[in-house]
This record gives structure tokens, sequence and C-alpha cells, in this order.
């Protein structure tokens, strides 16, 4: 059975840093591309980051320079650590794998973790 569980969220204060952690099961992470998602109330849901099976990287312009992320295909994990927060970071994070591209067809979805910032 597939799983994405993403841990990690909570409450962090402007200029602070929080890491999410997205653990997978039930799929060969290797081979799939991982993307981090965000939503927050009212607005649509951004891709802000992905990470390709090569290792490259992108990012939203909303997130780049502030958040890095990485993965360990040994312990099924991919990682997105947002440094130098921001009230408008205040949303539901997931991640999410596609086997084609970081642009399309994500197959593999977690639930989520909620992200606030505020002081």
């Amino acid at each position: 059975q597939v799983q994405l569980v993403e841990s990690g969220g909570g409450l962090g204060q402007p200029g602070g840093s929080l890491r999410l952690s997205c653990a997978t099961l039930g799929f060969t992470m290797d081979y799939y591309y991982m993307g981090w998602f965000r939503q927050a109330p009212g607005k649509e849901r951004e891709r802000i980051s992905c990470i390709s099976t090569d290792g490259t990287t992108d990012y939203a312009d909303s997130v780049k320079g502030r958040f890095t992320i990485s993965r360990d295909n040994a312990k099924n994990t991919v990682y997105l650590r947002m440094n130098s927060l921001k009230p408008e970071d205040t949303a539901v994070y997931r991640c999410a794998a596609s086997p084609i591209s970081c642009g399309t067809s994500y197959l593999y979805w977690g639930q989520g973790t909620q992200v606030a910032v505020s002081s």
C-alpha cells in the first residue's frame, strides 16, 4: 500500500525555521520526482519545490532562496527545509510523487501537515 506521511509542521515564528519530512512507503521512491505543494486558505494549491530523480531541484519564486528540498532514497524520505519563514508561508503542505516529471502526473499524495507562521 502506497503511503506518503508528512511531519514536522507546526507553529513557526517569522524569520524562523522548520523542517518538513515526507516518509514514503509502498513504492520505489528512487524512480519518482518528489514535489512539495502548499495550499493556503482561500488560495489555489501551489507547487513550491520539486526534486528530480537525479537530484535536480526547482523552486517557486515565492520560496526561492529560503527553502531547500532534499531527498534520501535510502530512507525513502524527502525533506523541505524552510528558513526565513514569513506569515504568508502559512498553509497546509503536502508532498507528492510523480513518475514522469516535476511538472505533471503526480500519482501519490500525502495527507498534509499544517504550517502556521505567526509571532
